[in-house]
Protein backbone atom coordinates (compact mmCIF):
# COMPACT_ATOMS: atom_id res chain seq x y z
CA UNK A 1 0.00 0.00 0.00
CA UNK A 2 1.02 3.10 -0.72
CA UNK A 3 -0.96 6.68 -0.69
CA UNK A 4 -0.19 10.15 -0.96
CA UNK A 5 -1.93 12.59 2.18
CA UNK A 6 -2.41 16.39 1.86
CA UNK A 7 -1.05 16.50 5.60
CA UNK A 8 2.29 15.93 6.71
CA UNK A 9 2.22 12.41 8.85
CA UNK A 10 3.07 12.95 12.34
CA UNK A 11 3.26 9.60 13.13
CA UNK A 12 2.59 5.67 12.36
CA UNK A 13 1.29 2.99 14.56
CA UNK A 14 0.45 -0.39 14.18
CA UNK A 15 -3.07 -1.20 16.15
CA UNK A 16 -5.48 -4.70 16.06
CA UNK A 17 -6.26 -4.25 12.08
CA UNK A 18 -3.36 -2.82 10.63
CA UNK A 19 -1.64 0.68 10.30
CA UNK A 20 -2.88 4.00 10.67
CA UNK A 21 -1.35 7.12 10.53
CA UNK A 22 -1.65 10.41 12.37
CA UNK A 23 -2.05 13.41 10.53
CA UNK A 24 -1.27 17.26 11.03
CA UNK A 25 -4.70 17.97 9.92
CA UNK A 26 -6.07 16.28 13.13
CA UNK A 27 -7.24 12.93 11.39
CA UNK A 28 -6.39 9.89 11.52
CA UNK A 29 -6.05 7.57 8.44
CA UNK A 30 -6.22 3.62 8.47
CA UNK A 31 -4.80 1.25 6.49
CA UNK A 32 -7.94 -0.07 4.76
CA UNK A 33 -9.37 3.98 3.76
CA UNK A 34 -11.36 4.58 6.77
CA UNK A 35 -10.60 7.25 8.50
CA UNK A 36 -11.44 9.84 11.75
CA UNK A 37 -11.02 13.60 11.98
CA UNK A 38 -11.74 14.66 15.24
CA UNK A 39 -8.69 17.22 16.56
CA UNK A 40 -9.27 21.02 15.76
CA UNK A 41 -5.73 21.08 14.93
CA UNK A 42 -2.68 19.31 14.01
CA UNK A 43 -1.93 15.18 16.06
CA UNK A 44 1.20 15.72 17.80
CA UNK A 45 1.61 12.24 19.27
CA UNK A 46 0.02 9.14 18.87
CA UNK A 47 -0.14 5.42 20.07
CA UNK A 48 -2.13 2.32 20.55
CA UNK A 49 -5.12 2.19 22.43
CA UNK A 50 -3.90 -0.14 25.22
CA UNK A 51 -7.25 -2.89 24.09
CA UNK A 52 -5.12 -2.67 20.92
CA UNK A 53 -8.39 -1.27 19.20
CA UNK A 54 -7.90 1.69 17.20
CA UNK A 55 -5.40 4.76 18.37
CA UNK A 56 -4.97 7.14 21.02
CA UNK A 57 -3.68 10.99 20.00
CA UNK A 58 -2.86 14.23 21.61
CA UNK A 59 -2.79 17.06 19.97
CA UNK A 60 -2.43 20.80 19.88
CA UNK A 61 -6.23 21.45 21.11
CA UNK A 62 -5.42 20.37 24.29
CA UNK A 63 -7.59 17.23 23.29
CA UNK A 64 -6.57 13.24 24.17
CA UNK A 65 -8.91 11.48 21.46
CA UNK A 66 -9.68 7.36 20.85
CA UNK A 67 -9.80 7.05 16.90
CA UNK A 68 -11.51 3.83 15.57
CA UNK A 69 -12.89 2.55 12.29
CA UNK A 70 -16.48 3.90 13.11
CA UNK A 71 -16.13 6.41 15.99
CA UNK A 72 -13.88 8.42 17.82
CA UNK A 73 -14.09 10.42 20.79
CA UNK A 74 -12.30 12.42 23.41
CA UNK A 75 -10.42 10.84 26.45
CA UNK A 76 -9.24 13.75 27.94
CA UNK A 77 -7.99 17.48 28.01
CA UNK A 78 -5.04 19.24 29.14
CA UNK A 79 -5.30 22.16 31.31
CA UNK A 80 -6.58 25.39 30.23
CA UNK A 81 -5.78 23.96 26.63
CA UNK A 82 -2.67 23.22 26.70
CA UNK A 83 -0.64 21.39 23.82
CA UNK A 84 -0.48 17.76 24.52
CA UNK A 85 3.08 17.20 23.44
CA UNK A 86 3.38 13.13 24.51
CA UNK A 87 1.40 10.18 25.29
CA UNK A 88 2.42 6.43 26.13
CA UNK A 89 -0.27 3.72 26.71
CA UNK A 90 0.11 0.13 28.61
CA UNK A 91 -1.78 -2.71 27.44
CA UNK A 92 -1.08 -4.49 30.62
CA UNK A 93 -2.24 -1.64 33.27
CA UNK A 94 -4.74 -0.40 30.70
CA UNK A 95 -3.23 3.23 31.46
CA UNK A 96 -2.76 6.07 29.30
CA UNK A 97 -0.19 8.74 30.48
CA UNK A 98 -0.07 12.14 28.44
CA UNK A 99 2.11 15.46 29.23
CA UNK A 100 0.43 18.99 28.91
CA UNK A 101 2.81 21.92 29.93
CA UNK A 102 4.52 21.24 33.29
CA UNK A 103 2.15 18.28 33.95
CA UNK A 104 1.70 14.77 33.14
CA UNK A 105 -1.87 13.23 33.67
CA UNK A 106 -2.79 9.18 33.80
CA UNK A 107 -6.11 8.56 32.86
CA UNK A 108 -7.75 4.70 32.84
CA UNK A 109 -9.11 2.88 30.01
CA UNK A 110 -11.67 0.68 31.47
CA UNK A 111 -12.72 3.67 34.40
CA UNK A 112 -13.78 6.89 32.66
CA UNK A 113 -13.54 8.60 36.35
CA UNK A 114 -10.19 7.95 36.88
CA UNK A 115 -7.28 10.42 36.59
CA UNK A 116 -3.88 11.56 38.13
CA UNK A 117 -1.93 14.94 37.84
CA UNK A 118 1.79 15.23 37.96
CA UNK A 119 3.17 18.57 38.35
CA UNK A 120 6.95 19.21 37.15
CA UNK A 121 8.96 22.36 37.89
CA UNK A 122 9.75 22.72 34.23
CA UNK A 123 7.74 21.73 30.91
CA UNK A 124 7.68 17.99 30.10
CA UNK A 125 8.80 16.45 27.06
CA UNK A 126 8.25 12.98 26.61
CA UNK A 127 6.70 9.95 28.93
CA UNK A 128 6.89 6.16 29.05
CA UNK A 129 5.62 3.49 30.62
CA UNK A 130 7.72 0.98 32.57
CA UNK A 131 7.31 -2.51 30.87
CA UNK A 132 4.32 -3.30 33.34
CA UNK A 133 2.17 -0.34 33.26
CA UNK A 134 2.63 0.94 36.67
CA UNK A 135 5.20 3.71 36.52
CA UNK A 136 5.95 6.95 34.36
CA UNK A 137 9.45 7.94 33.58
CA UNK A 138 8.77 11.76 32.61
CA UNK A 139 11.60 13.34 30.77
CA UNK A 140 12.32 17.07 31.86
CA UNK A 141 14.89 19.86 31.69
CA UNK A 142 17.77 18.16 34.61
CA UNK A 143 16.68 14.85 33.99
CA UNK A 144 13.65 12.08 34.01
CA UNK A 145 11.37 12.11 36.88
CA UNK A 146 9.54 8.64 37.91
CA UNK A 147 5.99 8.54 39.49
CA UNK A 148 3.50 5.32 40.20
CA UNK A 149 0.77 6.07 38.19
CA UNK A 150 -2.26 5.42 40.24
CA UNK A 151 -0.99 6.93 43.61
CA UNK A 152 -2.27 10.46 43.44
CA UNK A 153 -0.23 12.11 46.55
CA UNK A 154 3.68 11.32 46.18
CA UNK A 155 7.02 12.82 45.55
CA UNK A 156 8.82 11.39 42.54
CA UNK A 157 11.91 9.84 42.16
CA UNK A 158 14.20 12.05 40.03
CA UNK A 159 17.15 10.31 37.90
CA UNK A 160 19.06 13.62 37.73
CA UNK A 161 21.31 14.78 34.54
CA UNK A 162 22.27 18.61 33.44
CA UNK A 163 20.72 19.38 30.67
CA UNK A 164 17.35 19.13 28.83
CA UNK A 165 16.05 15.54 28.21
CA UNK A 166 13.51 15.39 25.11
CA UNK A 167 12.71 11.81 24.82
CA UNK A 168 12.58 8.25 27.14
CA UNK A 169 12.67 5.03 27.28
CA UNK A 170 12.28 1.95 29.71
CA UNK A 171 14.46 -1.03 29.35
CA UNK A 172 11.78 -4.10 28.59
CA UNK A 173 12.94 -5.72 31.84
CA UNK A 174 12.51 -2.48 33.69
CA UNK A 175 16.42 -2.30 34.87
CA UNK A 176 17.28 0.72 33.02
CA UNK A 177 15.79 4.08 31.91
CA UNK A 178 17.31 5.80 28.85
CA UNK A 179 16.55 9.59 27.75
CA UNK A 180 17.67 11.16 24.65
CA UNK A 181 18.94 14.47 25.11
CA UNK A 182 18.81 18.18 23.52
CA UNK A 183 22.65 18.60 22.70
CA UNK A 184 22.77 15.15 20.34
CA UNK A 185 23.44 12.30 23.18
CA UNK A 186 21.98 9.86 24.95
CA UNK A 187 22.06 8.98 29.17
CA UNK A 188 20.86 6.40 30.94
CA UNK A 189 20.24 4.71 34.60
CA UNK A 190 20.32 1.76 36.13
CA UNK A 191 17.50 1.48 38.17
CA UNK A 192 18.82 -0.53 41.24
CA UNK A 193 21.27 2.09 42.24
CA UNK A 194 20.90 5.48 39.83
CA UNK A 195 24.26 4.42 38.03
CA UNK A 196 24.72 6.78 35.39
CA UNK A 197 25.41 5.54 31.65
CA UNK A 198 26.90 8.19 29.27
CA UNK A 199 26.56 7.32 25.67
CA UNK A 200 27.31 9.99 23.20
CA UNK A 201 29.13 10.41 19.67
CA UNK A 202 26.10 11.68 17.46
CA UNK A 203 26.23 13.70 14.61
CA UNK A 204 23.01 14.44 14.97
CA UNK A 205 19.82 14.94 17.25
CA UNK A 206 18.58 11.77 18.27
CA UNK A 207 14.54 11.61 17.94
CA UNK A 208 14.14 7.83 18.00
CA UNK A 209 14.72 5.16 20.56
CA UNK A 210 13.49 1.32 20.28
CA UNK A 211 14.74 -1.83 22.02
CA UNK A 212 14.40 -5.08 20.10
CA UNK A 213 15.64 -9.05 20.26
CA UNK A 214 14.22 -9.09 23.62
CA UNK A 215 15.67 -6.12 24.71
CA UNK A 216 18.93 -7.04 24.27
CA UNK A 217 19.46 -4.11 21.96
CA UNK A 218 18.77 -0.32 22.14
CA UNK A 219 18.60 1.00 18.82
CA UNK A 220 18.47 4.54 18.16
CA UNK A 221 18.40 7.34 15.12
CA UNK A 222 20.75 10.56 15.13
CA UNK A 223 23.74 9.23 12.83
CA UNK A 224 24.79 7.68 9.28
CA UNK A 225 23.67 4.14 10.26
CA UNK A 226 21.20 2.67 13.05
CA UNK A 227 23.66 3.15 15.98
CA UNK A 228 22.99 -0.61 18.74
CA UNK A 229 24.21 0.02 22.00
CA UNK A 230 24.11 -3.67 24.19
CA UNK A 231 22.14 -4.47 27.12
CA UNK A 232 22.86 -7.58 28.49
CA UNK A 233 23.64 -8.21 31.75
CA UNK A 234 22.80 -6.10 34.97
CA UNK A 235 25.31 -3.31 33.55
CA UNK A 236 23.84 -2.61 30.20
CA UNK A 237 26.39 -0.64 28.16
CA UNK A 238 27.99 0.28 30.86
CA UNK A 239 31.86 -0.21 29.80
CA UNK A 240 30.81 -1.16 25.90
CA UNK A 241 30.93 0.11 22.47
CA UNK A 242 27.87 0.63 20.41
CA UNK A 243 27.65 -0.67 16.92
CA UNK A 244 26.46 0.80 13.73
CA UNK A 245 24.46 -0.94 10.99
CA UNK A 246 23.07 0.48 7.65
CA UNK A 247 26.39 3.39 7.96
CA UNK A 248 25.59 5.86 4.96
CA UNK A 249 27.71 9.24 4.63
CA UNK A 250 25.49 10.50 2.85
CA UNK A 251 22.58 10.52 4.93
CA UNK A 252 21.00 10.84 8.67
CA UNK A 253 18.69 8.13 10.53
CA UNK A 254 16.11 10.04 11.60
CA UNK A 255 13.67 6.94 12.69
CA UNK A 256 14.10 3.87 14.21
CA UNK A 257 11.09 1.16 14.95
CA UNK A 258 11.50 -2.23 16.34
CA UNK A 259 9.33 -4.95 18.33
CA UNK A 260 10.79 -6.00 21.31
CA UNK A 261 10.72 -9.76 21.30
CA UNK A 262 12.18 -9.86 17.76
CA UNK A 263 15.50 -9.26 15.93
CA UNK A 264 14.02 -6.98 13.09
CA UNK A 265 15.00 -3.12 12.89
CA UNK A 266 13.31 -0.74 10.42
CA UNK A 267 14.94 2.53 9.98
CA UNK A 268 13.78 5.61 7.93
CA UNK A 269 16.68 7.99 6.82
CA UNK A 270 16.39 11.92 6.48
CA UNK A 271 17.19 11.01 2.74
CA UNK A 272 13.61 9.48 1.97
CA UNK A 273 14.94 5.87 2.03
CA UNK A 274 13.46 3.48 4.17
CA UNK A 275 15.06 -0.02 5.37
CA UNK A 276 14.89 -2.97 7.53
CA UNK A 277 17.50 -5.80 8.88
CA UNK A 278 18.46 -8.22 11.28
CA UNK A 279 21.37 -7.14 13.25
CA UNK A 280 22.54 -10.96 13.69
CA UNK A 281 22.50 -10.81 9.73
CA UNK A 282 23.81 -9.61 6.56
CA UNK A 283 22.49 -6.25 4.12
CA UNK A 284 19.55 -4.30 4.38
CA UNK A 285 16.30 -5.04 2.51
CA UNK A 286 15.18 -1.18 1.35
CA UNK A 287 11.73 -1.21 1.54
CA UNK A 288 11.87 1.97 -0.26
CA UNK A 289 15.13 2.67 -2.10
CA UNK A 290 14.38 5.75 -3.93
CA UNK A 291 15.49 9.14 -1.93
CA UNK A 292 12.99 11.97 -1.73
CA UNK A 293 11.76 14.09 1.73
CA UNK A 294 12.71 12.89 5.30
CA UNK A 295 11.16 10.30 6.91
CA UNK A 296 8.73 11.79 9.95
CA UNK A 297 7.12 8.35 10.98
CA UNK A 298 8.14 4.64 10.76
CA UNK A 299 6.63 1.81 12.97
CA UNK A 300 7.22 -2.05 12.76
CA UNK A 301 4.17 -4.49 13.27
CA UNK A 302 4.06 -6.58 16.78
CA UNK A 303 5.01 -9.93 15.03
CA UNK A 304 7.74 -7.98 12.97
CA UNK A 305 6.67 -8.90 9.31
CA UNK A 306 5.13 -5.09 8.07
CA UNK A 307 6.52 -1.88 8.23
CA UNK A 308 4.55 1.31 7.73
CA UNK A 309 6.62 4.22 7.06
CA UNK A 310 5.52 8.43 6.21
CA UNK A 311 7.52 11.48 5.09
CA UNK A 312 7.43 14.98 5.41
CA UNK A 313 5.38 15.69 2.66
CA UNK A 314 2.42 13.10 3.26
CA UNK A 315 3.71 10.03 1.69
CA UNK A 316 3.14 7.23 3.19
CA UNK A 317 2.95 3.23 2.69
CA UNK A 318 2.67 -0.22 4.19
CA UNK A 319 4.96 -2.91 3.05
CA UNK A 320 5.63 -6.47 3.98
CA UNK A 321 9.11 -7.60 5.65
CA UNK A 322 10.71 -10.39 3.55
CA UNK A 323 14.38 -11.23 5.31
Amino acid sequence: MQKTFDAQVTAAVFERDGAAFALGDGSVRFEDGSWSEAHDGAILCAAPHPSGEGVITGGDDGRVIWHRKEAAGVLATSANGQWVDSLDASADSKLIAFSHGKTVSVIDAADAGFRRDFAHERTVSAVAFDPKGRRIAAATYGGAALWFARIAQQKPTFLKWAGSHIGVIWSPDGAFVVTAMQDNQLHGWRMKDAKDLRMGGYPSKVKSLAFLSKGSLLATAGAQGAVLWPFIGSNGPMGREATEIGYDESSIVARVASSVPHGRLAAGLEDGRVWVADPAGQGLNFIRAEKGAAITALALSPDAKRVAWADEDGEAGVADVAL
